[in-house]
């Protein structure tokens, strides 16, 4: 693997931890704050859809083969996810430039779509990382796995007083996967029938 592949991915996901993490919950505070109900469930949906992004990075802890494959299929949802409601879009039109909650919220949009993109084309550029996690192409993606790693790690040995080892890893990230898939497939099959692209915004809270 390049210098630049492995420096690419390196700041892929630092810039990410920052859109997929960081400013979500800032804008999410900031909109309970302002009490803007369409940026509120935005980013509700978007945290339901984003935790695929936090189980590929248990799976690499894990070193399960597909970790890679999981991650860029996160990236795709979550990017799906934040452009798909077409109420939430009209919404957001109609504000003006000045609105600074809901200007910061679609350049967190734009954000996140070319970080997706970014992961999706270093994704392509490392197949041999979907098929074989013990490929030297996966070593840079495994590697911010461990932040997360030492805190679930500190974490579990404060509650169950054992430590949170790859077996255990590898379980939980699968076991948290299958949960994931079939909420998705329950929410295809059953829901979107129902409601399309409408996120009924309008009565988030209400409930």
């Amino acid at each position: 693997m390049s210098l630049f592949n492995e420096i690419t991915i390196w700041i892929t996901f630092r810039i990410s931890a920052i859109f997929v993490v960081g400013l979500p919950i800032v804008l999410l505070i900031w909109a309970t704050k302002e009490k803007n109900k369409v940026i509120q469930k935005l980013l509700s949906n978007y945290w339901k859809i984003s935790i695929l992004f936090f189980i590929s990075l248990i799976l690499f802890v894990g070193k399960v083969n597909f970790s890679l494959l999981v991650l860029n299929i996160s990236m795709i949802l979550t990017t799906i996810c934040i452009w798909f409601w077409s109420d939430i879009n009209t919404e957001l039109n109609e504000y003006k430039i000045s609105h600074y909650l809901t200007f910061t919220t679609k350049i967190w949009r734009w954000a996140l779509t070319f970080i997706a993109l970014a992961f999706i084309a270093q994704g392509i550029n490392n197949l041999s990382c979907i098929t074989s996690i013990n490929s030297g192409e996966c070593i840079p993606w495994i590697e911010p796995s461990k932040n997360l790693y030492s805190i679930i790690n500190k974490s579990f040995r404060f509650l169950f007083g054992g430590n949170f080892s790859e077996p255990v890893a590898k379980f939980l990230g699968l076991f948290s996967l299958l949960i994931y898939s079939l909420g998705l497939l329950q929410w295809i099959i059953i829901k979107l029938p129902r409601t399309g692209r409408n996120s009924d915004f309008s009565n988030y809270g209400d409930n």
